[in-house]
């Protein structure tokens, strides 16, 4: 069997959204290589290659020969059975709780080791050396190449506006059109070719790069195309300025270089916000814990903590790494993290999330989990993977990118020779068709269609809890006809609740509930829970009972209040000899669906009878009416008995129950509903219904809470709350929308710009100008930018 291995690198410049297609081609050329996946919103480029086949350092220099120069050492990478595992260094910060790796080797200033004294130490140089290396860099921790790109997009802009606005004053046809006059003087000419050298040698320049970058590559990129726009009207106007006469090109080459830094900046800013999210997770762990050792507490670097470590957090402090608490009381905000939107209460063995808040009281808590096994970690893994997943309209959109390029640079020569040698038209009016044709047709607009809307996305996403692995969930949740629920766990809350009370002999509902649960209050069997929180919940106090006796698989009994209380089955009134019977139709109007009967007696006769079941969760009454109000189809799928089964269907108005189902036969029931093409959802938990979550076209894990790294699920929802698939639907058709919006534009104004750029329209005597041109496919850009940021503001909770 081939060896394979994975290797992450960092791009060193920012390359634009349309840039992908033709570098992934490239590097798939190499013999060896089995994947690559180009992610220019994120600054990375992943491959998956033989190691016996391929060197990385070939690699390396294939994405440099293909205009994607990257760092010389990867960002990170990890060799193991089955290949190497790329580990992002923006997956965690100085605090450590994603960038150490315990299972995977990472770079040797960020490796900890098992002894803790060292560990501690070992922490703390990487924090410094990481900080000593930004320092040096003139790096803040806000540091990126898309901050600095944007920053100098942004002064590029500025400056060439600037220097474009006595151009344009001093443009005669800018005059004429708006009635002024600024007379010639000395050096008129000179002046304007001046101004105009200024615009393209600063403001182009990242153009001219990109290009002398993308021209060995043999294909024709955007930059391509700007430079032969820019440097073409230019170099006209600079031989009409010095050597003929003829009008020049300087003041729509200045509007043109404005324009496109304005929407490389616009784009840039965009990039920028949708990563920003992802990189903020990855601070929300505190760089220091405070570590109890031997009854003090000592402040540590979180990347030093050891699975067992006992931990500290004081009220208000944030949460550093994951554990379980083994002392105190309080509530924990974990809204960041999970998407829940109330503080949720922590006490003895309930799990505690790293960068969560802690509320009004302390807590000390084991450590559980550290480096990559983080709920942070898994989650920002999760969402680089989803963001780096492409859906099948990307791709599309990709191939239609390059072949935009080829088409604007062949339509953009083919322009010129047929103006001027069939249409017999001057060779400037010619040209300035085809600078039209060049400049009108870059494909920026359809790179950007797509990336841009998965990124924000993917974070909406995962700010509602929601953690999608694979982006192709997103295009086919929109499309489900069937969303079949698993029942204990996901549509009911897996505990026993009590559902209904019956009482007699002169006993009330609250005596019958406060007898049963003062006998139960020892024990842990489930009825017995289930009794003592139905007891809870009706404020009612429970006392002391005296002198306990379990009866194995019949009940139990207990001295209260001075009289012996039987709480139990049939069988155990039997054999205590109370007479059931009596209750009657009392007990059949609680007992509906398959419920648990309790009964209670005491002094030889029968005081009530308890009705228990799996409590169904408000949520899903809510979940089932909004997605049949999406007109898609609610089922169920239980091993338990049929007449439980069909109680909760009826309970939440499902479409369909299937029960009594071994767990072998789960995966056929599916099979069986997605007959006739129908998309089928899968929500379960993960565990028990991995072959069923596979076999669904999609497959949602719900209530995963720390353990989001659930494989055979391809989305993962934090909470326990089936109200998030509805969430799902909306966020899949908000982002197919906003895919299919960005695509119609990008290509309609293609597809009816480029013949009015061709000169379709001289015949009626129009002409799209290159100024023009510059400003229409700018915002072409701008639009579908704006357009996917709009997915920001989409409420998900809506109801």
């Amino acid at each position: 069997m081939a060896s394979r291995a994975t290797v992450t690198f960092r791009t060193k410049d920012f390359l634009p959204p349309d840039c992908a297609c033709k570098v992934e081609e490239s590097i798939r050329e190499l013999d060896g290589v089995t994947s690559v996946a180009l992610q220019p919103i994120h600054e990375r480029v992943t491959v998956e290659y033989d190691p016996e086949r391929v060197q990385e350092s070939e690699i390396r220099e294939r994405l440099a020969h293909a205009g994607c120069p990257c760092e010389i050492e990867p960002v990170a990478r990890a060799h193991g059975e089955h290949g190497a595992v790329p580990v992002d260094e923006h997956a965690g910060q100085a605090g450590g709780a994603m960038a150490e790796g315990r299972d995977v080797p990472v770079e040797p200033e960020h490796q900890m080791h098992a002894d803790h004294a060292e560990h501690a130490a070992r922490a703390e140089h990487a924090a410094h050396a990481e900080r000593t290396a930004r320092a040096e860099h003139g790096e803040g921790e806000e540091h990126d190449h898309h901050a600095m790109m944007q920053a100098d997009m942004k002064r590029r802009f500025f400056v060439a506006a600037a220097v474009t606005i006595p151009l344009l004053l001093l443009s005669p046809s800018i005059q004429d059109w708006f009635g002024f006059t600024i007379g010639p003087f000395p050096g008129y000419r000179y002046v304007l070719f001046a101004l105009a050298t200024i615009v393209v040698a600063y403001g182009a320049w990242p153009f001219f790069k990109g290009a002398a970058r993308a021209i060995p590559t043999g294909v024709m990129d955007m930059d391509v195309l700007v430079s032969v726009a820019v440097g073409s009207g230019y170099l006209f106007s600079v031989a009409a300025t010095f050597w003929f006469e003829a009008i020049d090109f300087y003041w729509e080459i200045g509007t043109l270089v404005d324009v496109l830094l304005l929407g490389h900046w616009l784009e840039m800013r965009a990039i920028r916000g949708t990563t920003n999210a992802l990189k903020e997770l990855g601070k929300l762990a505190p760089d220091t814990a405070q570590l109890m050792r031997d009854g003090e507490t000592v402040e540590v670097q979180t990347g030093s903590l050891d699975e067992g470590d006992m931990v500290l957090v004081r009220p208000g402090e944030r949460v550093p790494i994951d554990g379980d608490v083994q002392e105190g009381e309080t509530e924990v905000d974990e809204s960041m993290i999970t998407g829940e939107s109330r503080p949720v209460e922590k006490t003895v063995g309930d799990p505690v999330i790293g960068g969560s808040i802690n509320g009004s009281g302390s807590l000390q808590f084991v450590v559980t989990k550290t480096g990559d096994e983080t709920t942070i970690s898994q989650i920002a893994r999760l969402v680089m993977e989803a963001q780096q997943s492409k859906p099948a309209v990307q791709r599309v959109a990709d191939r239609a990118a390059h072949w935009l390029t080829i088409i604007a640079v062949v339509g953009g020569v083919g322009t010129l020779a047929f103006w001027s040698i069939v249409g017999g038209e001057p060779f400037v009016a010619a040209l300035t068709l085809a600078i039209t044709v060049v400049v009108i047709a870059c494909p920026h607009a359809l790179g950007l269609a797509i990336p841009t809307v998965t990124t924000i996305s993917t974070t909406l996403g995962a700010r509602n809890g929601m953690l999608v692995k694979n982006t192709e969930a997103i295009e086919v949740a929109r499309e489900m006809g069937v969303v079949v629920f698993d029942k204990t766990g996901t549509l009911t809350k897996g505990e026993f609740g009590v559902t209904g009370v019956f009482s007699a002999n002169g006993w009330s509902e609250e005596m019958v509930l406060e007898r049963a649960a003062a006998v139960e209050a020892t024990s842990e069997h489930p009825i017995a829970r289930g009794i003592l929180r139905g007891a809870d919940e009706r404020g009612l106090q429970v006392g002391a009972a005296s002198g306990f006796r379990a009866v194995p698989g019949k009940g139990a009994h207990a001295e209260v209040d001075g009289s012996t209380v039987h709480v139990g089955n049939p069988a155990l009134m039997s054999q205590v000899d109370v007479d059931i019977e009596s209750a009657g139709d009392g007990v059949a109007a609680i007992a509906d669906g398959g419920k648990t009967l309790v009964y209670v007696a005491e002094g030889g006769a029968l005081r009530g009878v308890l009705a228990l079941a799996d409590i169904v969760r408000d949520e899903s009454r809510e979940a089932v009416s909004a997605l049949r109000s999406m007109g898609i189809e609610v089922a169920m799928l239980t091993g338990d008995n049929q007449g439980i089964a069909d109680a909760v269907g009826r309970e939440l108005g499902l479409d369909t129950v299937l029960a009594e189902v071994l767990p072998g036969d789960k995966a056929a029931q599916v099979r069986e509903l997605q007959r006739g093409g129908r998309r089928v959802a899968m929500v379960g938990d993960g565990v028990n219904d991995a072959a069923t979550l596979t076999q669904a076209d999609i497959g949602i894990a719900i209530g995963a809470g720390t353990d989001v790294a659930i494989e055979s699920a391809d989305v993962v929802l934090m909470k326990n709350d089936p109200r998030d698939v509805v969430k799902l639907v909306r966020l899949s058709r908000a982002t197919v929308t906003k895919m299919r919006q960005n695509l119609a534009w990008a290509t309609g104004y293609n597809v009816v710009a480029i013949p009015a750029a061709a000169g379709v329209l001289i015949p009626i005597g129009l002409t799209l100008r290159p100024e023009w041109g510059a400003l229409l496919m700018a915002a072409s850009s701008s639009i579908v930018t704006l357009n996917s940021l709009l997915l920001r503001r989409t409420n998900l909770s809506r109801r």
